[in-house]
């Protein structure tokens, strides 16, 4: 199985029922769609289109029409009315989800340990655990995942952005949980929101539903 569809057998299990789901390699080649531009470097542009196509393949999985999905002046995805999704890539797979929830968050780390200079910005305390355990890098890159999938499924309803801090995380088997530390209105502190994970293709993949 190559890591393409390694990581769409992955993304599936994870996935709530319902969901369409793309994948593509950021690396190919993928023609402009009319309608979507982005500023930057061919690099930046080469992986706005390739999440852009996952994300034609995940509202195909729906039974809906090519369309553009233009970025908004939050820079975030602006889907089709009554549907809401996710992109996420690393330099060599991408992923989309779009579904008719609340929120979708998803998330695509390289399976690597974070340098241990800035696990101060992405860990709270309560990352760490009553004791205030050591945690390692590969740890703090699987976090870091978490509260990225976590951040972007909750990004529709509150429209705010925030730093690592914001969020702590509890991690249990192949599940975690993303708990508020202060207000984020709609959500206040103690508020939770549940994820799942697994490691595919050299990579972790969450993801977070509402």
């Amino acid at each position: 199985m190559d890591d393409l569809a390694a990581l769409a057998r992955a993304a599936r299990d994870l996935l709530p029922q319902g969901h369409g789901l793309g994948v593509t390699d950021p690396r190919a080649a993928h023609p402009a769609f009319p309608g979507e531009t982005v500023a930057g470097v061919a690099k930046r542009q080469s992986e706005f289109r390739a999440g852009r196509h996952a994300a034609r393949a995940a509202l195909a999985e729906l039974g809906l029409p090519d369309r553009p999905i233009p970025a908004g002046a939050d820079r975030a995805p602006i889907w089709p009315l009554g549907l809401i999704g996710s992109i996420s890539h690393s330099d060599r797979l991408c992923l989309a989800a779009v579904g008719r929830g609340r929120g979708i968050g998803v998330d695509l780390e390289p399976a690597e340990p974070l340098e241990p200079q800035i696990h101060r910005m992405i860990l709270s305390p309560e990352d760490r655990g009553s004791e205030g355990a050591v945690i390692s890098g590969l740890e703090t890159r699987l976090i870091f995942s978490a509260k990225e999938a976590a951040y972007k499924a909750q990004y529709p309803l509150s429209r705010q952005l925030f730093d690592f801090q914001t969020l702590a995380v509890t991690v249990q088997g192949d599940r975690f949980e993303a708990r508020f530390r202060r207000d984020i209105a709609p959500f206040t502190p103690q508020s939770v929101l549940q994820g799942r994970w697994a490691q595919v293709a050299g990579h972790f993949l969450c993801v977070v539903a509402l």
